[in-house]
């Protein structure tokens, strides 16, 4: 059985692989991820590879072995399966789950989450947008594009996700009710200062600058 902190290190990989599309994560990367040092990441990258977890090689960074691969998906499987859970049964908000989230991921009853699953009606995406794994390892995937590529007037498009979980920004974007599953419609783009004008389902217009447009995740509607 592995420690939190190795299952931890698991997904902090996968994480950045993910988001990197290379085949070896850094040591400076996954100390940026994890908030800790390098000298740490070292030492623990020595005890996963000698656990046959990773492959680690001094200066080229790391990848995951399959094992590895398998145990950080279901890490993800669990993570994303009880943030769907905080939200839709306990009323969390879509910005309160994720801390909440990365402690319950950590239950080693494969049981539970498969009743968990089963009971959730075998969610495809969780709160933020995120693909959830099934207990194979395999996603669901759909074609989705960033608002801020998505620039013609009269465009209506259909929120799917966030690219970013920090609760400022979803914060922000339950001030202006923007979340997965609402259309918006596009009534103006600025070229110049790359700001979306948006018209929502009630109406009303809101503006949106390319930083924050280029975390959402939509599909024409």
């Amino acid at each position: 059985m592995l420690t939190v902190s190795e299952e931890n290190y698991l997904k902090a990989i996968y994480k950045i692989l993910e988001r990197s599309g290379e085949t070896n994560a850094s040591t400076k990367a996954i100390a940026s991820e994890l908030g800790t040092s390098p000298a740490s990441v070292t030492d623990m990258l020595r005890k996963l590879s000698d656990k046959e977890l990773l492959n680690y090689e001094k200066y080229y960074g790391v990848s995951l072995s399959r094992e590895g691969q398998r145990l950080a998906l279901e890490l993800i499987r669990k993570h994303r399966l009880w943030e769907v859970f905080l939200c839709t049964q306990l009323r969390f908000a879509w910005d309160e789950v994720h801390e909440i989230a990365e402690q319950l991921e950590h239950v080693q009853s494969d049981e539970l989450i498969q009743r968990l699953d089963e009971f959730l009606g075998y969610p495809k995406f969780d709160p933020h947008g995120d693909p959830i794994p099934n207990k194979n390892g395999s996603f669901t995937f759909r074609q989705q594009s960033v608002l801020s590529q998505i620039r013609n007037k009269d465009s209506e498009v259909l929120i799917l996700g966030v690219r970013t979980h920090q609760k400022p920004f979803l914060q922000y974007l339950d001030t202006m009710s923007i979340h997965p599953g609402r259309k918006l419609k596009i009534r103006q783009y600025n070229s110049f200062e790359k700001i979306h004008t948006l018209e929502t389902e009630q109406h009303e217009i809101i503006h949106l600058g390319h930083e924050i447009s280029s975390e959402i995740w939509v599909r024409l509607a």
